[in-house]
């Protein structure tokens, strides 16, 4: 019997767009169904009732929640020959750091920066030296794992889409301050997995200033 994959999500979410670069890597086939987090489905209540967020990831009626977890589950699912996490357990404990850190620093402190009024310059500058944090960790590397594309490169990218609204909204600007992060982005962007996953910054963008009333 076929695999019946579905994943819940919503288009502007960088940690949906995780899980979907990892099943396109994988060439996984599923069905995409949006949610609108104002009005959210009984389905997706009903597959994660903890959190109540996208994305869910449902495999034959079984949920899996939370973005880099997908990840890890998609890539034990489906092993294939292009593993997204390194083989050697330093290297994949090395790998989870990165993935954690990111979730931790550079979501929490850039939400700040439009979600949160009289913060936006302090959680800015906050924002810049994370990524330089990141920039540090990438070096001299194609990727973050060295020549192969993999989870902290999905667990990063998906924030490039929301670069524009960092800018906007934060009034700085993360191409002149990170450039070495904006080159490795641009190879990223040129995988097909990445490319249909991430939306037009300028969407991103309108979409975010519409839903705080400003345009």
């Amino acid at each position: 019997m076929a695999d019946e994959v579905i994943l819940l999500d919503l288009w502007a979410s960088m940690f949906g767009m995780r899980t979907r670069i990892a099943l396109a890597e994988k060439k996984v086939k599923y069905e995409y169904r949006e949610e609108d987090l104002e009005n959210k489905s009984s389905f997706l209540l009903e597959m994660n009732p903890v959190h109540k967020k996208i994305p869910v990831l449902i495999h034959n009626g079984k949920p899996v929640c939370e973005s880099l977890i997908q990840v890890e589950y998609i890539d034990e699912t489906w092993p294939g020959d292009n593993s997204l996490l390194p083989s050697d357990p330093y290297q994949r404990a090395h790998a989870r750091f990165w993935g954690d850190f990111i979730d931790k620093k550079v979501n929490v402190t850039a939400r700040r920066i439009w979600a949160t009024k009289g913060e936006e310059q302090e959680a800015s500058n906050e924002l810049i030296e994370i990524l330089k944090t990141l920039e540090a960790e990438l070096g001299d590397k194609h990727y973050f794992g060295g020549e192969t594309f993999g989870y902290v490169d999905i667990a990063l990218i998906g924030f490039y889409s929301w670069f524009g609204v960092y800018n906007k909204f934060g009034n700085i600007s993360i191409e002149s301050e990170c450039s070495k992060l904006i080159a490795w982005a641009k190879r990223c962007m040129q995988r097909e997995s990445v490319a249909k996953a991430l939306p037009e910054t300028e969407k991103v963008t309108t979409f975010i200033s519409q839903c705080l009333g400003l345009e």
